[in-house]
């Protein structure tokens, strides 16, 4: 089967990609984002992803391998190794380049099929590593739900894409105000269990089997005033070195696996 083909980094079309790619403000005006290598696309595909565009350099991915990924409804267009390594973030993605839909990730469209759900909270994350990790260990740990308070950023950056490994697809997510939050988690019954420094308990004395949600902020600025007044409890990770804090993904991840053993890692 014929493909179209483009082997210039002048097309127009490479040119919107390579924007979609570099600028978070594209991105939201389209509701367009990228999507690179056969796992990501994998994932993707899997968490009911629109995928509008294929774009394939076949030295490094045939026809074949592509039709056990995608629809063959999905359009496609061979590029050329310039066009491909101008249009690739990193240069394992296998050859690969989607174009997809992002989503919505409203608070109100979160479900929770479990009577007990746990949610993990990141207030303001900023640096696309962290987030991705966070995102990772909420898959590693089967989260019921990830939110974002006061996003810094878009969840579609290519790089926290790449560092989530594609978990930025696994999780269902959601996105809002950390006052609307506060009220949806109230509203739905959910503990909230916030890592704030002040009036805290260490973690582990706390018990998560009902409906919880752990809460954690960055590093620099920890989590806002809000969370403190809201927080069922306060928590903290006892700290045996010279410094007060850690990474947040770190700390995500000491929480959130204290919950799962409590619930007998179900």
């Amino acid at each position: 089967m014929q493909y179209k083909e483009i082997t210039s980094t002048q097309n127009l079309l490479v040119k919107q990609i390579h924007v979609l790619k570099e600028k978070s403000r594209e991105r939201k005006k389209t509701g367009l984002f990228i999507i690179e290598g056969r796992r990501e696309l994998i994932l993707a595909t899997k968490a009911n992803y629109t995928i509008k565009t294929i774009l394939f350099y076949p030295d490094l991915v045939s026809n074949e391998d592509l039709n056990s990924l995608i629809s063959s409804e999905i359009e496609r267009i061979q590029i050329s190794r310039d066009v491909f390594e101008k249009l690739a973030y990193r240069s394992s993605t296998e050859g690969i380049i989607a174009i997809a839909e992002m989503k919505q990730h409203k608070l109100q469209d979160l479900k929770f099929p479990k009577t007990n759900p746990l949610i993990l909270v990141a207030e303001a994350p900023e640096k696309p590593g962290n987030i991705g990790a966070i995102l990772r260990t909420a898959d590693a740990a089967h989260v019921d739900a990830v939110i974002i308070a006061n996003p810094k950023g878009d969840l579609y950056n290519p790089n926290i894409i790449r560092s989530s490994v594609g978990c930025v697809f696994t999780n269902q997510i959601a996105v809002g105000e950390t006052s609307e939050i506060i009220e949806f988690l109230k509203d739905h019954k959910i503990s909230i269990y916030s890592a704030i420094l002040q009036d805290a308990v260490n973690y582990h004395e706390q018990d998560y089997t009902q409906s919880t949600a752990i809460v954690v902020g960055t590093e620099a600025d920890g989590l806002s005033d809000p969370w403190r007044k809201a927080s069922t409890q306060n928590i903290k990770i006892p700290m045996q070195g010279e410094i007060d804090s850690m990474n947040v993904s770190v700390a995500a991840g000491i929480l959130i696996f204290e919950v799962k053993r409590q619930r007998g890692f179900e």
